[in-house]
């Protein structure tokens, strides 16, 4: 991976990595403890930056989701709400 892509840099974060590292087997058996650890690391959508936005959209867009064997709900629903946060964003030229 290239330093040069700021995208591995916003996945590389500390932070970030905390969190996925937390996640990893927790899906089947807390999937709502999971979702609370995304939007703890969100903080408000209204206020939270760009950068945090596309990192988590980008997790709940991956494999384990887009195939199904990850589906709980509440992810369904935050990832509806990033997308929502996303457009409304773009429509304001924020994004």
């Amino acid at each position: 991976m290239s330093d040069a892509n700021p995208k591995n840099k916003l996945v590389r974060s500390e932070q970030w990595q905390a969190v996925r590292k937390s996640l990893l087997g927790q899906w089947k058996e807390r999937p709502e403890w999971c979702c609370a650890q995304l939007r703890r690391y969100l903080g408000s959508l209204s206020s939270t930056s760009n950068d945090k936005i596309k990192v988590v959209m980008n997790y709940l867009t991956g494999t384990g989701f887009r195939t199904g064997k990850i589906k709980p709900p509440c992810a369904i629903k935050l990832r509806t709400q990033l997308s929502s946060e996303i457009k409304l964003r773009k429509s304001k030229g924020a994004w």
